[in-house]
């Protein structure tokens, strides 16, 4: 597949996906078939031991195209941004975020489902969507497994941007460094990762999250469920995406 808005490399047992759609790298469906192309080319392949989600440009990425989010599209772009997650969740390998500046929305959620995050000092993050009436799925699923139920619902309710430091005390990432030693301790985290077994570590990351007692699938389809059967058919979700296109504030209706 020829790549338009991302970069994809295999070598030595890591797998790279560099985000790559100037200015913000937002993620619209397109891009969101290559990151799933990227990653169904390497379900099953056994010297996979790391995929690294990083990137170019201003920020890792600020959030997914909220044009395509409208109307007859929205339940396209959630299968799209949906899939990624549970090709994620199939393909065993550890799964690293390595990120700078804006990382919210969608971004934030893909940053947060890796098994490890490192951001630049440099790092913001949040879930937004309530203020333009809608709730992130996957951010539901996951946030309250990863920080607790009083954390999740705070960021989530709210839509707050935090810094990098306050989302290292929640627990969403591993670590935060200075903005001009991302990619070297970016690569100083791999390397333990990439000197081990591929299948120690596949089945190692399987026994943790049967440990959790948490099956990712069922609970994701019931929120899509919430999401594309009752959320998107209300009139307050359908005037926020339309606000936040024309660039104004929205008026709730409360239905």
């Amino acid at each position: 597949m020829a790549y338009q808005n991302i970069e994809v490399d295999f070598k030595d047992g890591l797998g790279t996906i560099t985000l790559n759609r100037p200015p913000v790298n937002v993620l619209n469906i397109a891009m969101m078939d290559e990151i799933n192309a990227a990653l169904q080319e390497w379900q099953g392949k056994k010297d996979l031991k790391v995929v690294l989600f990083n990137a170019k440009g201003k920020c890792f990425s600020a959030g997914v195209d909220v044009g395509e989010h409208m109307g007859d599209l929205a339940p396209k772009m959630i299968g799209a941004f949906h899939r990624i997650f549970r090709l994620m969740d199939k393909l065993g390998a550890v799964t690293v975020a390595s990120v700078f500046s804006s990382c919210l929305g969608g971004g934030c959620e893909l940053a947060i489902f890796c098994d490890v995050a490192v951001s630049a000092e440099s790092g913001k993050f949040g879930q937004p969507e309530i203020q333009v009436g809608v709730f992130p799925p996957i951010a539901a699923q996951f946030m309250p497994r990863t920080i607790g139920r009083k954390a999740a619902m705070d960021l989530i309710l709210s839509g707050r941007i935090i810094t990098a430091e306050e989302a290292l005390r929640l627990g969403l990432i591993n670590r935060v460094v200075k903005n001009e030693e991302l990619e070297k301790e970016t690569s100083a985290m791999l390397k333990p990762y990439l000197g081990l077994s591929a299948e120690v570590l596949r089945l190692t990351k399987k026994a943790i999250n049967k440990g959790l007692m948490d099956d990712f699938d069922p609970s994701l389809q019931a929120i899509e469920k919430i999401y594309l059967d009752e959320l998107m058919k209300t009139n307050d979700a359908q005037e926020g995406l339309k606000a936040f296109l024309e660039k104004r504030k929205p008026t709730w209706k409360n239905e």
